[in-house]
Formats: C-alpha cells, sequence, structure tokens
C-alpha cells in the first residue's frame, strides 16, 4: 500500500512514522510514504500559495495553480492513485470507508490550510472526500493520519494479530466490549469474574451484553440502528 500527503507541511506528518506499528510496516516495506508540498509547484515568485476569497470572507484559501500542479505530478507519476481530500463539509469517513480502501493500491490525502481549497481543485481532482468529525481543526494533516492509519491497520501484514480486527468496535454494529487485563484486582477494582471460569459461551454472551450496553449508553445512534437492522 501506497500513500502519498499532499500537504504544506509535511514534518507534521513524518514524525507519526517513526514510531510504532506504522514504523515497523515502512520498514518491511508493507507500506510506503512519500510527499508533494503544494509550495513546490507555485508559480509565484514570493512561493505563495494563497489567496482572499473572491466575493469577500475572512482568511485566505488555497489557490488553484500550485495545487492543480501538484496533482498533475502526481497522476502522471501514478495514473492509478486515488485521491482523498479532507474536509469537514464531506462524508463522515468510517471503518467500512477504513477496510474498503485498504484494497486500493495506491491513496493520496490532500491536506487543506487557511480556510480551505479552491473548489474547482476538488471539482476536478476529488475521488472521494471525507470529514472525520464535526468540528473544526486548523488543517487536514491530523484528518490525513487518522485516515491513514485507520486504513493501514486493515492491509494485511500491518498488525502482528490480524485477529484482532474481527472483534474492534464497529464490525458488529456494536462498540467492543470491555477489555481487562492483569492484575485481576486493583485498589478494590476487580476484573468480572465470569472472565475467570473458561466458560467461552457465557463470556461471549456477556461480552455481547456489555458490547450494547456501551452502545446504548455512548452511541444510542449505532444502537438504534443496529436494532432496526435486526428486525
Amino acid at each position: 500500500m501506497y500513500f502519498s500527503f499532499v500537504t504544506l507541511f509535511p514534518n507534521l506528518i513524518k514524525g507519526y512514522f517513526d514510531e510504532s506499528i506504522l514504523k515497523r510496516a515502512l520498514e518491511e516495506k508493507i507500506i510506503s510514504i512519500d510527499f508533494y508540498n503544494p509550495r513546490d509547484f507555485t508559480a509565484d515568485k514570493y512561493k505563495r500559495v494563497d489567496a482572499p476569497i473572491v466575493g469577500g470572507g475572512a482568511g485566505m484559501l488555497m489557490t488553484v495553480q500550485p495545487l492543480t500542479d501538484a496533482l498533475k505530478k502526481l497522476k502522471k507519476d501514478s495514473p492509478e492513485a486515488h485521491i482523498v481530500f479532507l474536509s469537514p463539509v464531506a462524508k463522515r469517513f468510517t471503518q467500512n470507508d477504513a477496510k474498503r480502501l485498504a484494497k486500493k493500491e495506491h491513496i493520496v490525502f490532500v491536506s487543506g490550510r487557511y480556510e480551505g481549497i479552491d473548489e474547482r481543485v476538488i471539482e476536478v481532482y476529488a475521488d472521494e472526500i471525507f470529514s472525520i468529525g464535526d468540528y473544526i481543526l486548523t488543517g487536514g494533516e491530523l484528518a490525513s493520519l487518522v485516515l491513514c492509519d485507520a486504513i493501514s491497520r486493515n492491509v494485511e501484514g500491518v498488525l502482528g494479530n490480524s485477529a484482532s480486527l474481527d472483534v474492534e468496535s464497529f464490525e458488529d454494529k456494536v462498540l467492543e466490549a470491555p477489555s481487562f487485563a492483569k492484575p485481576l484486582e486493583y485498589e478494590g477494582n476487580e476484573v468480572i469474574s465470569e472472565f475467570l471460569k473458561g466458560n467461552h459461551s457465557k463470556i461471549t454472551d456477556l461480552k455481547r451484553g456489555l458490547s450494547l450496553c456501551k452502545t446504548k449508553y455512548f452511541r444510542p445512534d449505532l444502537y438504534n440502528k443496529g436494532k432496526r437492522y435486526a428486525e
């Protein structure tokens, strides 16, 4: 799996791949990353990549030319690249999207800055547009990393034990059940005793019940959707 990041601030992204699971995935060449900085493509002699918003409005907008030329170069280098823009004005990214996109060969994340990106770039080059939530960030780099991490975990070989994907939240339309590790008692709080008895059928039923309780409390929208699905 090959990831490209189109960003004015590649150093914000590079450090995330210096540790843990994604570092190992890079070292083992399961995933690869590279960067395209629009500032390297600007025709402006002062290296500007932003301009005032036409029609008025606060702030500046990332302009057409640098992003267009960066994406033209990227598509020339990799015609199969699947280009994803990050924007709060978009469909919410989900686990199903992560699993689907993990089957692609090359994904490009375009990170906006300032007040966003000139819409003409999005109209021409976006294969998909995603939001990670109903809030505003100072740039799209964090959102790009969220998608990259979620997608990478579903690429074969990235996780040490791929079976762990089967029991995570959202895999069965509910949140994951609570989990525990040793010590079995700490400051008066004990592990649920049924988990210690080795009856896997009862443990499975208990975890299912706890999952439903957790989903009903934290995500009633998912809980109600699951009920309708079951009916």
